[in-house]
């Protein structure tokens, strides 16, 4: 009588043993991996450059007061007179142009200077918008300033003109705007 054997041909017992063989060291590999950037990942490099530690900065007790929402609206009368005065303040050395005004919404105003002999200038804008305003400084051939600044605060910008010059403003608004302006040689 013929024999039967017990064992499947479909399976060999070295096969399971190989297979997690190969398993093993990957799962090493990656435990290992993982272990270095977790321990790399908590290092700080740190050296002596020669100076000492930093003061502690000082407590700021004060609180930060909000701004006005009508701080920026613009004026007109006597109110836009004293506007021009506070952010205008008494310039140093000799004035040649100083001027303020509105402007409405979409339009744009210029004004020229008189004839200011070359040398340096420093030439002050300050705006009053509830939006940024666009300033435009220009001699015969260049833009020399070409700016536009945010309501609230003065610019002071400086310039010179090589020769004898006409200068020309341009203030451009998106919204009703006062604006304000003094050229004055340093």
């Amino acid at each position: 009588m013929p024999t039967v054997r017990m064992a499947s041909a479909h399976s060999f017992p070295g096969r399971a043993q190989r297979t997690r063989w190969l398993r093993a060291p990957a799962a090493a590999v990656v435990l290992f991996l993982v272990l270095v950037a977790a321990v790399l990942g908590g290092c700080e490099y740190s050296y002596d450059d020669g100076r000492g530690e930093l003061p502690d900065a000082p407590a700021v007790t004060d609180p930060v007061l909000p701004r006005d929402p009508l701080e920026n609206e613009p004026v007109s009368g006597e109110e836009l007179t004293e506007w021009a005065k506070e952010v205008m303040p008494d310039a140093e050395g000799q004035v040649f142009s100083t001027n303020y005004g509105s402007v409405e919404r979409g339009h744009s105003k210029t004004e020229s200077t008189g004839q200011l002999p070359s040398g340096t200038y420093s030439l002050t804008l300050a705006c009053r918008s509830e939006r940024r305003v666009s300033f435009t400084v220009r001699d015969a051939e260049f833009a020399l300033v070409d700016l536009s600044l945010r309501c609230g605060t003065s610019r002071v910008n400086v310039v010179h003109l090589s020769k004898d010059s006409v200068l020309r403003l341009t203030v451009e608004v998106r919204s009703d705007a006062n604006f304000a302006y003094r050229i004055s040689r340093i």
